[in-house]
């Protein structure tokens, strides 16, 4: 996302894909294993892969052609 927002025309893009991923990965089980870990008060044991089932936080963007 850092890459390709370095030329968006406004800041509100930004601030839209991130919104986007937050809110898809504090659906997660990751989520709910961290928040349930912590109140049992035992080390967490995280399902989850970064790589696994990321969100498209910005639909509709194609990359540019390479020249």
């Amino acid at each position: 996302m850092m890459w390709r927002m370095l030329g968006a025309g406004h800041p509100m893009l930004a601030h839209r894909a991130d919104s986007r991923g937050m809110i898809s990965r504090g659906q997660s089980a990751d989520a709910v294993e961290g928040v349930t870990a912590f109140l049992e008060k035992r080390p967490a044991s995280f399902p989850d892969r970064v790589s696994d089932g990321l969100p498209d936080i910005m639909p509709g963007w194609a990359a540019p052609q390479f020249e």
